[in-house]
């Protein structure tokens, strides 16, 4: 097993050695290299070589590590990849897959392509499928799975286990048994544990939990996800707006929403303001970077007209221009550290509503710490290397009003554009630096045009 992954491990030559394996059609030594090779390291090597060859790799391996390679591909990339597949073929290894991976699928092609490839899905799987494309991609609804496995509230111990084993040769992972009644409402759960060590005789109702999270199917993604992970939760059944239990979300779902929230924020934060990738269009790429970027070249405009304005102030000390880059960049820098904590605390649901307050003074006197030690620390590197003590103490009280005035702006934008419903990862980024530059040099002229 050792050698096969060194024999695995995704290199040029690798890479030239199987697409020569391609030219020449030799099946075997393709499958002797993907022989127990797991299906995500098959994804890595695909991503290699155009559709048609990939499809032509995909179909020397097993239906089932088909059906996962499939599924683990970035959307973008399956996109081009299913293309090249008939409905009927698309079919094949969907039969193989969750109803929400199939779902996923779908999504992603033409309504005409997808109507076809549901006619061949297996009777159950296009019944499950198609109640589950009536939801968005973005909510509950889209991203439950209709594999789940229930227990009848009426049933004694025996027959649910019975039923278990029956349910399960659809369900991969189940983590509990789902109770309901006789109208397939979701009453709560009993844990494997207790239906193991349970009497037999007993009955369903003896021994199941009341206390039961659910989410609702029209519920967002980032609600589901903020569900999960306040209550720790492996999984969690899904209701319509009736109370029925129509699925379930497993975390490896949520895991997917997560990275992609936090990947856009990360982009929101950077400047950049709608999510892409790499490899997409050049056009798209310009399009995500260049707002933020002429917001950058509009505050740098104003930076000049504003310093134009205290022309005579520079005429008469020229060295006080010596220390605007230091005024910027720390007040950028405080501004940045300020809204990023404050962005990731209002990733708690609870941040606004207990303790605003106490967390707004505590920022303070952080800032005010920071300030005092920074502005002494100028104070001190100054007077020793410039030897004008006037001027000195006029950059270090600039500096620390602008290290208190950032820390405030840098609290405060992220709240307030999370108040009125905006991003607040958009105050983290650029938006904040623009702002802070040209607050740092109003501050700081207006200090110089006061003391000297």
């Amino acid at each position: 097993m050792e050698q096969q992954v060194l024999e695995f491990e995704l290199t040029k030559e690798f890479r030239d050695r199987v697409q020569l394996a391609l030219d020449e059609h030799d099946d075997p030594f393709i499958r002797k290299v993907l022989d127990g090779v797991k299906a995500e390291d098959i994804t890595a090597l695909l991503y290699e070589f155009q559709p048609e060859d990939s499809k032509y790799i995909i179909d020397l391996v097993s239906i089932d590590l088909q059906a996962e390679i499939i599924r683990g591909l970035d959307p973008d990339i399956r996109k081009q990849y299913l293309k090249v597949y008939q409905p009927k073929e698309l079919a094949v290894f969907l039969n193989q897959l969750l109803s929400d991976d199939t779902a996923d699928i779908l999504h992603e092609l033409p309504v005409k392509e997808r109507e076809e490839v549901i006619t061949f899905l297996d009777a159950e799987l296009r019944m499950q499928v198609t109640d589950l494309l009536r939801y968005e991609e973005n909510v509950a609804g889209g991203l439950m799975a209709k594999e789940l496995i229930r227990a009848y509230v009426n049933w004694t111990v025996v027959q649910c286990v019975d039923e278990i084993r029956k349910q399960a040769e659809n369900v991969s992972r189940f983590y509990a048994v789902y109770v309901v009644d006789d109208h397939e409402k979701l009453l709560g759960k009993v844990a494997l544990q207790d239906l193991i060590i349970s009497d037999a005789r007993k009955l369903v109702a003896d021994i199941y939990e009341e206390d039961i999270i659910s989410v609702e199917t029209y519920m967002e993604d980032w609600e589901v996800a903020e569900v999960m992970k306040k209550y720790d939760l492996e999984s969690v059944p899904v209701v319509n707006v009736q109370g029925h239990l129509v699925g379930r979300i497993t975390i490896d779902d949520v895991v997917d929403v997560i990275t992609e929230q936090a990947e856009e924020e990360r982009q929101i934060m950077s400047g950049i303001s709608e999510y892409v990738e790499e490899d997409d269009s050049i056009w798209r790429n310009t399009r995500a970077r260049l707002p933020w970027l002429l917001i950058g070249i509009f505050g740098g405009l104003m930076n000049a007209k504003f310093m134009g304005l205290f022309e005579a102030e520079l005429s008469r000390v020229t060295a006080i221009a010596f220390f605007t880059p230091l005024i910027q960049a720390t007040g950028g820098n405080v501004g940045i550290q300020s809204s990023s904590l404050v962005v990731q605390s209002l990733a708690n649901p609870d941040f606004v509503d207990e303790g605003l307050w106490k967390r707004l003074i505590k920022m303070f006197f952080v800032a005010l710490l920071n300030g005092v030690v920074l502005s002494l620390l100028v104070l001190g590197a100054n007077v020793l290397l410039f030897g004008e003590y006037r001027l000195s103490t006029v950059v270090s009280i600039a500096l620390f009003s602008v290290v208190l005035f950032a820390s405030f702006i840098g609290t405060v934008t992220p709240l307030i554009l999370n108040r009125f419903g905006f991003n607040p990862a958009l105050a983290a980024g650029p938006f904040i630096t623009t702002t802070n530059d040209l607050l740092g040099l109003t501050v700081y002229f207006f200090t110089v045009h006061l003391m000297l």
